[in-house]
């Protein structure tokens, strides 16, 4: 199925919700859509020692949070690499062209780095529409604030809330396993191992997170209705928002890939 505009997503939901799940298969069904996490982003750019990772990484040796306009400048930088920011009163960059493009791309990286405001130096830039620009965006914004900072840069066209009664969560999280080498999740009631508490695959010990105690999990679950419901009421202000509930992945997935496909596939 072919994509008709680019589909800029982000997936909101409480910790165990299935986010990573209903990523996956989107990204699966749909070979447009690329996955670009913060997270990931942070950790290749401080292994790489680039411009902005050197910048973050003094944020993270001084035990303070790296602030969200070094996150956002990261997302921002990885868009445009992709040829999928541009300046607004340039042509999109392709990826052949920022492939050939190595020193414009370094200076661009510093300009990233040293500008003091992104919103207040820069014109807005244009996020592509092509729909090869197609993510989901994992990891930020988590709050309004966020959120607003990143609208004003590159707009969300898709906010997807998830919804799972906790009881359920927690009965799945409590069932729970994971072969922490590879990332194989088991859970002893709808994905058990061959061998009890074995990977099938190694033989090796399956391991409990340590975010999967309950009174951890309640904790995590506490700071995300914190931050949320401003997340989502920013989104939905901004018509975007689209809220699904169910039981089980399972039970989402379909809703979830109807809907994109009514917002993004060509009929």
């Amino acid at each position: 199925m072919r994509l008709k505009k680019a589909a800029r997503i982000i997936l909101v939901g409480a910790p165990g919700v299935g986010k990573g799940t209903q990523a996956e298969r989107l990204l699966q069904r749909f070979p447009q859509l690329s996955a670009i996490s913060s997270g990931d982003l942070l950790r290749d750019n401080v292994k790489n020692r680039t411009p902005l990772g050197i910048r973050a990484e003094t944020a993270m040796r001084s035990g303070a949070l790296v602030p969200d306009d070094m996150i956002l400048r990261l997302i921002l930088h990885e868009l445009k690499s992709r040829g999928w920011l541009f300046s607004s009163s340039a042509h999109p960059m392709t990826l052949s062209s920022a492939a050939a493009s190595a020193s414009a791309t370094a200076s661009s990286a510093d300009d990233f780095v040293n500008t003091p405001s992104l919103s207040e130096t820069y014109p807005p830039p244009q996020p592509s529409e092509d729909p090869s620009a197609s993510f989901i965006l994992d990891g930020f914004p988590r709050t309004a604030a966020q959120a607003a900072s990143l609208a004003s840069l590159v707009p969300i066209n898709l906010c997807v809330s998830l919804k799972t009664p906790a009881s359920i969560i927690l009965s799945r999280i409590s069932g729970r396993w994971v072969h922490a080498p590879s990332g194989r999740v088991y859970n002893t009631t709808f994905n058990r191992p061959k061998v009890d508490g074995r990977d099938d695959i190694t033989g090796e010990p399956l391991a409990k997170r340590p975010d999967d105690d309950e009174d951890v999990w309640r904790e995590r679950l506490r700071k995300f209705d914190e931050t949320s419901s401003g997340l989502l009421e920013f989104y939905r202000e901004k018509g975007v928002l689209w809220e699904v509930e169910g039981q089980s992945s399972d039970e989402i997935s379909p809703l979830l890939i109807r809907e994109f496909e009514r917002r993004f596939v060509e009929e």
